[in-house]
């Protein structure tokens, strides 16, 4: 059954919960996947993958599905939101239940959820700064309430995802303060002002990601922004016009101090220790 199909049954209650493998499964639980052999293509792509249940529907003849969002998905916020292409149905015994779905009421349910945002263009040389730190820290071990993505120029994707209603978000980018090149901040935007009439004038574009515009854009769309921090970067050099990849040598040398920035904050985060310098985030364009 594909997602069209899916979607005629989005007015049919979803179960609540559904025991597999003697475990009670209900969404928001952690499950690894095992699609039966003789599948297609994408079932062999996310075999033993891990992924959340999003919901269990139940057809109109009776049989159970659990529809999941996949980790490794770059979209899966999307998903979370139910649209198309980022959903994925698996019937109970493709699936395995993890350790935390018998902790649903651990301590760990409990923790701030974290979203770590790259922010930058590969083509612009220093606004690459945001896309290193967080491809470095994607390898690295990281609470399993922290999310890490990639998010480059693609402002509207990331707008998507902050309407997921993370605690905190810290997004990571190149940031023009007059500093010398390859000096680290650590900022909290003010977004009390994200609604005023002269935020309106600068729209978010598809194919640029300027941090405040992509908060504004959340925040229109209804998204909760409970709180954002910025660890930025001062550049050396945005490039020529024609483009310019790969960072200069100040802000090269910064990557792995700003890694351990970031670690450092989800850390104080996590123990309810964290603070940054407020700051009113420049409106200028990266």
């Amino acid at each position: 059954m594909n997602q069209w199909e899916w979607q005629l049954l989005e007015d049919k209650k979803p179960v609540e919960n559904l025991c597999v493998a003697g475990v009670e499964l209900r969404a928001g639980d952690r499950i690894r996947l095992h699609p039966r052999a003789g599948g297609d293509v994408m079932d062999i792509a996310l075999a033993d993958k891990t992924a959340v249940v999003e919901s269990i529907e139940q057809d109109y003849e009776g049989k159970f599905h659990v529809c999941v969002v996949v980790d490794v998905d770059p979209g899966r916020d999307i998903g979370l939101m139910r649209q198309p292409g980022h959903r994925f149905f698996f019937d109970p015994e493709e699936v395995e239940p993890l350790p935390q779905a018998e902790n649903r009421n651990s301590d760990r349910a409990k923790l701030p959820r974290i979203l770590v945002a790259g922010i930058g263009n590969i083509f612009m040389g220093d606004d690459a700064f945001g896309v290193e730190v967080v491809k470095r820290l994607i390898s690295h071990s990281l609470p399993e309430n922290v999310r890490v993505t990639d998010f480059g120029i693609r402002g509207y994707d990331l707008s998507f995802a902050l309407i997921d209603s993370y605690d905190i978000t810290i997004l990571v980018d190149a940031c023009p303060r007059g500093d010398p090149s390859g000096t680290l901040y650590v900022i909290e935007p003010d977004l009390n002002g994200l609604g005023n009439s002269d935020s309106q004038a600068s729209p978010a574009d598809a194919h640029a990601m300027n941090p405040l515009n992509v908060l504004r854009l959340a925040s229109s769309m209804g998204g909760n922004l409970k709180r954002v921090l910025l660890v930025g970067c001062e550049p050396a050099t945005l490039g020529p016009e024609e483009g310019q990849m790969g960072l200069s040598e100040p802000v090269a040398a910064v990557i792995d101090d700003a890694v351990k920035t970031v670690e450092s904050l989800i850390s104080d985060i996590l123990n309810g220790k964290a603070s940054a310098q407020h700051s009113q985030l420049a409106s200028s364009e990266d």
